[in-house]
Protein backbone atom coordinates (compact mmCIF):
# COMPACT_ATOMS: atom_id res chain seq x y z
CA UNK A 1 0.00 0.00 0.00
CA UNK A 2 1.50 3.30 -1.04
CA UNK A 3 1.06 6.09 1.45
CA UNK A 4 3.20 8.66 3.19
CA UNK A 5 5.09 5.89 4.98
CA UNK A 6 7.73 5.50 2.27
CA UNK A 7 9.88 3.35 4.57
CA UNK A 8 7.49 0.41 4.52
CA UNK A 9 8.42 -0.82 1.04
CA UNK A 10 11.55 -2.25 -0.61
CA UNK A 11 11.86 0.22 -3.49
CA UNK A 12 13.69 -0.79 -6.69
CA UNK A 13 16.41 1.73 -5.85
CA UNK A 14 17.22 -0.22 -2.68
CA UNK A 15 17.68 -3.39 -4.74
CA UNK A 16 20.04 -1.57 -7.12
CA UNK A 17 22.07 -0.10 -4.23
CA UNK A 18 22.26 -3.54 -2.62
CA UNK A 19 23.57 -4.92 -5.94
CA UNK A 20 26.27 -2.22 -5.93
CA UNK A 21 27.26 -3.16 -2.38
CA UNK A 22 27.34 -6.84 -3.33
CA UNK A 23 29.61 -6.07 -6.30
CA UNK A 24 31.96 -4.29 -3.85
CA UNK A 25 31.56 -6.69 -0.95
CA UNK A 26 35.31 -7.35 -0.76
CA UNK A 27 35.94 -3.71 0.17
CA UNK A 28 33.28 -3.52 2.91
CA UNK A 29 34.79 -5.39 5.90
CA UNK A 30 35.76 -2.85 8.55
CA UNK A 31 34.16 0.11 6.73
CA UNK A 32 31.95 2.35 8.84
CA UNK A 33 28.62 2.75 7.06
CA UNK A 34 25.59 4.92 7.81
CA UNK A 35 22.35 4.31 5.93
CA UNK A 36 20.06 7.37 5.90
CA UNK A 37 16.35 7.05 5.22
CA UNK A 38 16.85 3.33 5.75
CA UNK A 39 13.22 2.20 5.95
CA UNK A 40 13.35 -1.58 5.61
CA UNK A 41 17.16 -1.31 5.44
CA UNK A 42 18.08 -3.67 2.60
CA UNK A 43 21.36 -1.89 1.67
CA UNK A 44 22.47 -1.42 5.29
CA UNK A 45 21.65 -5.00 6.26
CA UNK A 46 23.59 -6.30 3.26
CA UNK A 47 26.57 -4.07 4.11
CA UNK A 48 26.55 -5.51 7.65
CA UNK A 49 26.35 -9.06 6.30
CA UNK A 50 29.42 -8.22 4.18
CA UNK A 51 31.42 -7.15 7.25
CA UNK A 52 30.82 -3.40 7.49
CA UNK A 53 30.15 -1.64 10.80
CA UNK A 54 26.67 -0.27 10.13
CA UNK A 55 24.35 2.27 11.70
CA UNK A 56 20.82 2.49 10.32
CA UNK A 57 18.86 5.73 10.49
CA UNK A 58 15.50 7.10 9.54
CA UNK A 59 13.44 10.08 10.60
CA UNK A 60 12.98 10.46 14.33
CA UNK A 61 9.46 11.62 13.41
CA UNK A 62 8.61 8.20 11.91
CA UNK A 63 8.87 5.66 14.75
CA UNK A 64 7.31 2.97 12.57
CA UNK A 65 10.22 3.30 10.10
CA UNK A 66 12.72 3.04 12.94
CA UNK A 67 10.88 -0.09 14.13
CA UNK A 68 11.14 -1.53 10.60
CA UNK A 69 14.91 -0.99 10.73
CA UNK A 70 15.06 -2.92 14.01
CA UNK A 71 12.86 -5.72 12.64
CA UNK A 72 15.06 -6.07 9.57
CA UNK A 73 18.10 -6.42 11.79
CA UNK A 74 16.45 -9.06 13.97
CA UNK A 75 15.19 -11.06 10.99
CA UNK A 76 18.69 -11.04 9.53
CA UNK A 77 20.36 -12.07 12.81
CA UNK A 78 21.95 -8.64 13.27
CA UNK A 79 20.46 -7.59 16.63
CA UNK A 80 23.35 -5.31 17.61
CA UNK A 81 23.15 -2.84 14.69
CA UNK A 82 22.38 0.60 16.13
CA UNK A 83 19.24 2.34 14.84
CA UNK A 84 19.29 6.12 15.06
CA UNK A 85 16.48 8.65 14.70
CA UNK A 86 17.94 11.19 12.28
CA UNK A 87 15.77 13.81 10.61
CA UNK A 88 17.20 15.41 7.47
CA UNK A 89 18.15 19.05 7.82
CA UNK A 90 18.13 18.95 11.62
CA UNK A 91 21.22 19.00 13.82
CA UNK A 92 20.33 16.52 16.55
CA UNK A 93 22.45 15.17 19.42
CA UNK A 94 22.55 11.81 17.60
CA UNK A 95 23.92 13.39 14.45
CA UNK A 96 26.45 15.48 16.35
CA UNK A 97 27.77 12.48 18.29
CA UNK A 98 27.83 10.09 15.35
CA UNK A 99 30.97 8.00 14.94
CA UNK A 100 33.18 8.69 11.90
CA UNK A 101 31.83 7.16 8.69
CA UNK A 102 33.42 5.99 5.45
CA UNK A 103 30.26 5.47 3.40
CA UNK A 104 26.80 6.99 3.61
CA UNK A 105 24.07 5.00 1.88
CA UNK A 106 20.74 6.38 0.67
CA UNK A 107 18.30 4.60 -1.61
CA UNK A 108 15.49 6.71 -3.03
CA UNK A 109 16.01 9.51 -0.54
CA UNK A 110 15.63 11.90 -3.50
CA UNK A 111 11.92 11.13 -3.69
CA UNK A 112 10.16 14.38 -2.83
CA UNK A 113 11.79 17.59 -4.13
CA UNK A 114 10.75 19.49 -0.99
CA UNK A 115 13.20 17.29 0.97
CA UNK A 116 16.22 17.62 -1.34
CA UNK A 117 17.75 20.64 0.41
CA UNK A 118 17.38 19.02 3.85
CA UNK A 119 18.92 15.77 2.61
CA UNK A 120 21.92 17.59 1.15
CA UNK A 121 22.27 19.72 4.31
CA UNK A 122 22.65 16.51 6.31
CA UNK A 123 24.92 14.85 3.74
CA UNK A 124 27.13 17.94 3.56
CA UNK A 125 27.42 18.02 7.36
CA UNK A 126 28.46 14.36 7.41
CA UNK A 127 30.93 14.74 4.55
CA UNK A 128 32.49 17.82 6.10
CA UNK A 129 33.01 15.86 9.34
CA UNK A 130 34.34 12.93 7.27
CA UNK A 131 36.09 14.52 4.25
CA UNK A 132 37.14 11.20 2.72
CA UNK A 133 33.66 9.67 2.97
CA UNK A 134 31.29 9.19 0.03
CA UNK A 135 27.52 9.20 -0.30
CA UNK A 136 26.38 6.24 -2.42
CA UNK A 137 22.83 6.91 -3.59
CA UNK A 138 20.31 5.43 -5.98
CA UNK A 139 17.03 7.00 -7.01
CA UNK A 140 14.20 6.58 -9.47
CA UNK A 141 13.85 9.29 -12.10
CA UNK A 142 10.24 10.27 -11.61
CA UNK A 143 10.26 13.61 -13.37
CA UNK A 144 12.42 15.31 -15.96
CA UNK A 145 11.54 18.58 -14.23
CA UNK A 146 13.80 18.19 -11.20
CA UNK A 147 17.50 17.86 -10.71
CA UNK A 148 19.83 18.09 -7.73
CA UNK A 149 22.73 19.48 -9.78
CA UNK A 150 22.15 23.10 -8.68
CA UNK A 151 21.88 22.03 -5.06
CA UNK A 152 25.11 20.03 -5.33
CA UNK A 153 26.88 23.17 -6.58
CA UNK A 154 25.38 25.27 -3.79
CA UNK A 155 26.58 22.78 -1.17
CA UNK A 156 30.02 22.41 -2.83
CA UNK A 157 29.43 18.76 -3.58
CA UNK A 158 30.34 16.80 -6.68
CA UNK A 159 28.75 13.70 -8.13
CA UNK A 160 29.87 10.85 -10.32
CA UNK A 161 27.24 8.94 -12.27
CA UNK A 162 27.68 5.17 -11.94
CA UNK A 163 26.32 3.22 -14.94
CA UNK A 164 24.14 0.34 -13.73
CA UNK A 165 25.75 -1.98 -16.26
CA UNK A 166 29.09 -1.55 -14.51
CA UNK A 167 27.82 -3.66 -11.60
CA UNK A 168 25.25 -5.88 -13.28
CA UNK A 169 22.20 -3.86 -12.22
CA UNK A 170 20.93 -3.00 -15.69
CA UNK A 171 18.75 -6.10 -15.98
CA UNK A 172 15.03 -5.45 -15.84
CA UNK A 173 14.29 -8.32 -13.44
CA UNK A 174 16.73 -6.95 -10.83
CA UNK A 175 14.77 -3.85 -9.92
CA UNK A 176 11.54 -4.19 -11.81
CA UNK A 177 8.74 -2.58 -9.93
CA UNK A 178 5.02 -3.26 -9.67
CA UNK A 179 4.53 0.46 -9.03
CA UNK A 180 2.54 2.41 -11.60
CA UNK A 181 4.67 3.52 -14.54
CA UNK A 182 8.19 2.49 -15.45
CA UNK A 183 10.94 4.59 -14.03
CA UNK A 184 14.65 4.54 -14.59
CA UNK A 185 16.89 3.91 -11.59
CA UNK A 186 20.08 5.95 -11.47
CA UNK A 187 23.11 5.77 -9.20
CA UNK A 188 25.63 8.39 -8.21
CA UNK A 189 28.43 8.83 -5.72
CA UNK A 190 28.49 12.24 -4.05
CA UNK A 191 31.53 13.66 -2.27
CA UNK A 192 32.96 17.01 -1.25
CA UNK A 193 34.18 19.12 -4.14
CA UNK A 194 37.77 20.34 -4.06
CA UNK A 195 38.33 24.08 -3.49
CA UNK A 196 38.67 24.50 -7.27
CA UNK A 197 35.21 22.96 -7.73
CA UNK A 198 36.34 19.56 -9.03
Amino acid sequence: VLDSQYGMYVWPSAVVLAQYLWARRGSLPGKRVLEVGAGVSLPGVLAAKCGAEVILSDSEELPQCLQNCRRSCLRNRLPHIPVLGLTWGRLSPGLLSLMPVDIILGSDVFFDPKDFEDILTTVYFLLEKNPHAQFWTTYQVRSADWSIEALLCRWKLKSIHIPLGSFGADKEHLASSPLPGRHTVEMMIISLAQPDGT
